[in-house]
């Protein structure tokens, strides 16, 4: 195989898996919609449970039921507090179902369940019950996140798992662009994760870092960790020039990194620190 030919053949795959990576990385993890659709009589009934929302006000939920013999309502309670069930009634706006989570500060999260009530025609004193969820739906609150901040940051992530992956493939097929490849994803890991990430994170909960050492934020420290190998491997590289090892285990590395959901183990609210402290202060 000429060396051109190789050359696209790396590059084609590299853009198709860090497509497939992006599709994965928007569809899985705490922050993806929880989608479904139930059967209520002959009709079919589709639904989109929020568990993430930015900015100001609270958090609507619309389900679209033309049947005027649905109703429903919402049973929820700020998530890691000691707050009882709240329950509230959803409100008919044309052929919808329509209800709202009250707002909370960035990183608090509220748990809710809906439940769909039909009112048989045929028996009026007939009642039929769908849960929309099995389990509790945890929603998390944030800021909201300017457009040109949260886009580069996008960017440049996904650029940097391009270079990875490109990086990876050039070192094991002993290519002559590593060294030049490992410095493109040293760079835009830099710029997307460590220097944009936290600006995104300033505006989505309020703190610049919340990985290693002052947190848990595991999408901070899997960045700060792919960083770290990524380095070692530049170094190791200017070292000697024919070392093909840590490339090959960076990019393997990064490939992990991004097979974790994004936002898990994320910024959240204890408020049983905070009604804890008001019971004392009382």
């Amino acid at each position: 195989m000429n060396s051109k030919l190789k050359t696209f053949l790396i590059w084609l795959f590299a853009f198709i898996f860090t497509a497939a990576i992006a599709v994965y990385q928007r569809m899985t993890g705490p922050t993806y919609p929880i989608k479904g659709k139930i059967e209520i009589g002959s009709q079919q009934v589709k639904y989109q449970l929020l568990t993430s929302f930015g900015g100001d006000g609270d958090a609507p939920i619309f389900i679209k039921v033309p049947n005027r013999n649905v109703y429903g309502y919402m049973n929820f309670k700020r998530y890691m507090s000691n707050d009882s069930l709240t329950s509230v009634e959803l409100k008919r706006v044309g052929d919808y179902l329509v209800t709202f989570i009250p707002h909370q500060p960035p990183a608090g999260k509220v748990m809710y369940r809906i439940t769909l009530t039909e009112n048989s025609k045929a028996a009026r004193d007939l009642f039929f019950n769908y849960e929309l969820s099995k389990k509790d739906v945890i929603i998390r609150f944030k800021g909201s996140v300017p457009g040109n901040v949260l886009i580069p940051h996008i960017f440049f992530i996904f650029l940097a798992m391009l270079f990875s992956t490109i990086t990876g493939l050039e070192a094991f097929f002993k290519g002559k662009n590593t060294l030049i490849y490992t410095w493109i994803t040293v760079i835009t890991l830099l710029l997307g994760g460590l220097i944009i990430g936290p600006m995104v994170q300033k505006f989505s909960f309020g703190e610049y870092w919340t990985g290693w050492p002052f947190g848990y934020d595991l999408t901070d420290n899997k960045s700060l960790i792919a960083f770290i190998f990524w380095i070692i491997a530049l170094i190791v590289q200017y070292r000697n020039r024919k070392n093909r090892t840590w490339p090959i285990i960076a990019a393997f590395f990064m490939l992990i990194v991004f097979l974790i959901p994004h936002s898990v183990l994320g910024s959240e609210i204890d408020y049983t620190k905070e009604q804890k402290t008001e019971a004392h202060g009382n």
